[in-house]
């Protein structure tokens, strides 16, 4: 017999051995995965945004599988649709969660918050939050270099050149979250849309004093407790000298924007504030008054 042959028959062996071993391996530490974890992960957008709070749409579709209860999970870009399918392949019952979006707690345009320095470093606002207070008074603020665009993958935010700072698309923002943690100043949050996409917030996160906070930017909560005062429905509240409108407890009846001495409160998507008429009583005694 030649060596080629004896050789290949060698091979051929320790192959087959190899194989044996693996398939025996295989057997022995089989682990079972489910397969309703396939099937969920083909319902999940599979947009792999981290909002859910796990790593991937497959890490995801494994929690909800292993998960007794899934009604505090939840998919924001896929939305109660997405979590009602899910709900139905594993027989359990989804949440009821609003819809959010992203809003920038923020509005020191360039207007209202005059710079008094000008940075020169990186483009990166967590570069620039690690090296100095910023380009203007109020070191809460914006920095206006567009970390939170950059790591949208939605394409909802742009930054605006005339203020310098960034603008959510609310038609393609699925409150995924992400934008909220690349803000080194944490001055983005997700909010509830509200009915008709209203809502009402304080777009200020400084927590100086009155009058600092009001010489760095025109437009910043002086913690005058004006607001807090006028809400009839207990959804302001003030710490560290910043007011905060819970958005669960908001009613969107507009009373304490007007009381905002700053203009710091603002209400988005409302119809325009009417004019209220003058009162016939008073407009009858105003007329007898002129008739003597």
């Amino acid at each position: 017999m030649s060596i080629v042959l004896i050789t290949i028959i060698t091979l051929v062996g320790l192959g087959a051995l190899a194989a044996i071993i693996l398939y025996l391996a295989s057997q022995k530490f089989y682990v079972f995965e489910d397969p309703r974890i396939n099937q969920v992960e083909e319902v999940l957008p599979a947009a792999n945004c981290g909002g859910c709070g796990y790593p991937g749409c497959r890490a995801f579709a494994e929690a909800l599988v292993k998960a007794d209860d899934i009604s505090d999970l939840n998919c924001p870009v896929g939305g109660p649709d997405v979590m009602a399918k899910v709900a139905e392949i594993l027989g359990k019952e989804a949440g009821k969660s609003s819809p959010q979006v992203a809003v920038v707690r923020c509005n020191g345009t360039c207007e209202h918050r005059p710079r008094i320095n000008q940075y020169e470093g990186a483009s990166s606002c967590v570069v620039a939050t690690a090296l100095y207070g910023g380009e203007t008074g109020c070191s809460y603020g914006c920095y206006g270099l567009g970390d939170c665009v950059e790591s949208c993958d939605f394409d909802a935010m742009y930054m605006d050149e005339k203020t310098g700072l960034p603008v959510i698309i609310e038609d393609k923002c699925v409150a995924c979250g992400v934008c909220v943690d690349a803000c080194p100043k944490n001055i983005i949050e997700l909010r509830k849309k509200g009915p008709r996409n209203m809502r009402i917030y304080v777009s200020c996160v400084n927590e100086d004093k009155g009058s600092v906070a009001r010489k760095s930017c025109e437009v910043a909560c002086i913690g005058c407790t004006k607001c807090v005062k006028v809400c009839p429905y207990d959804a302001i509240t003030l710490e560290n000298n910043l007011a905060y409108i819970l958005d669960d407890k908001c009613k969107l009846c507009r009373k304490c924007v007007p009381v905002c001495p700053t203009n710091s409160i603002l209400e988005i998507n409302f119809p325009a504030r009417k004019n209220k008429p003058v009162a016939k009583k008073a407009a009858t005694e105003k007329t007898e008054e002129e008739s003597k």
